[in-house]
């Protein structure tokens, strides 16, 4: 029997404007913007179902059938509109179908048992995100690869940075059991306002492990055919590799770990600024 989709909405409010990392930036250009926003629009609708902390499973996941069925052309108005810039655009739907798999799977799943099942999740939840820009773009699928490292890297420092909030919310622990384990970390743990010796060790390692997929992706932005995206990717993978290196300094229960402004602005400079100047000459 169909569950009914509840009326009103589960949007959180939150935009493209709080995430970590550059969405869409004006370092595009602008005829490239449209198509990523509305991707963006679909994944931040989706996300919001998936992690609203009352709503009830069955109401989840039918509003994540709605976001299945707009890809075909009758559902939530996200997905509607990004399967009418796909048609446009002639992108491949398959980015968008493989994210919703990710919600779909947050929904029920809130446990990971170790590593490669961190990255079998990343592989629906955050690679498609950067397959579907770089097919905007036109570029080789030969980048794949880089950009599934570069893209499940940015997943996991979100995953370490929101580790405690994501606990105490929605009790969903990305950070891998066997880790904790081998840390002697207890999941409750998370619930502190400051890490325990063995849960600081844990994310340490789980951070250290990540700066392996961040050097994987080094080489990607200087394989984009597009010196705009290039320039983006250079400043994504560089606030990466700063957030990174400070998860593995700082205790993200009792520190802030996020870039202000100011300074996401300066390391955003200081990375596009080389691609920019180098793909003029």
């Amino acid at each position: 029997m169909a569950t009914a989709v509840a009326p009103g909405t589960l949007a959180s409010g939150k935009s493209h404007r709080d995430e970590n990392f550059p969405v869409a930036s004006i370092l595009l250009k602008p005829a490239h913007r449209a198509p990523i926003m509305a991707f963006y629009r679909f994944a931040r609708a989706a996300d919001d179902i998936a992690d609203h902390p009352t709503a009830s499973r069955d109401e989840k996941h039918a509003r994540l059938a709605a976001m299945r069925a707009g890809l075909d052309g009758i559902g939530a108005p996200e997905a509607m509109a990004l399967a009418k810039v796909m048609a446009e655009r002639r992108l491949d739907p398959v980015h968008a179908r493989d994210l919703l798999v990710a919600f779909e799977t947050d929904v029920d799943k809130n446990r990971y048992a170790d590593w490669d099942d961190l990255i079998g999740y990343c592989r629906h939840s955050a690679m498609p995100v950067g397959r579907y820009v770089l097919d905007v773009h036109g570029e080789d699928r030969a980048t794949w690869p880089a950009s599934d490292a570069l893209c499940a890297a940015l997943q996991i420092v979100n995953h370490l940075q929101d580790c405690s909030k994501d606990y105490r919310a929605i009790d969903r622990v990305y950070l891998p059991a066997d880790a904790l384990a081998e840390h002697g970390a207890a999941v409750e743990d998370l619930r502190a306002t400051r890490s325990t010796p063995a849960l600081r060790a844990t994310i340490v390692a789980l951070a250290t492990r990540t700066h392996g997929l961040l050097a994987d992706a080094a080489p990607f932005a200087a394989t984009i055919r597009d010196r705009r995206l290039a320039a983006e990717v250079a400043v994504i993978h560089r606030l990466a590799e700063s957030l990174n290196a400070r998860l593995q300094r700082r205790d993200p229960l009792g520190e802030r770990v996020h870039h202000g402004k100011a300074e996401a602005a300066a390391l955003a400079l200081s990375a596009a600024l080389p691609v920019l100047l180098r793909r003029q000459r």
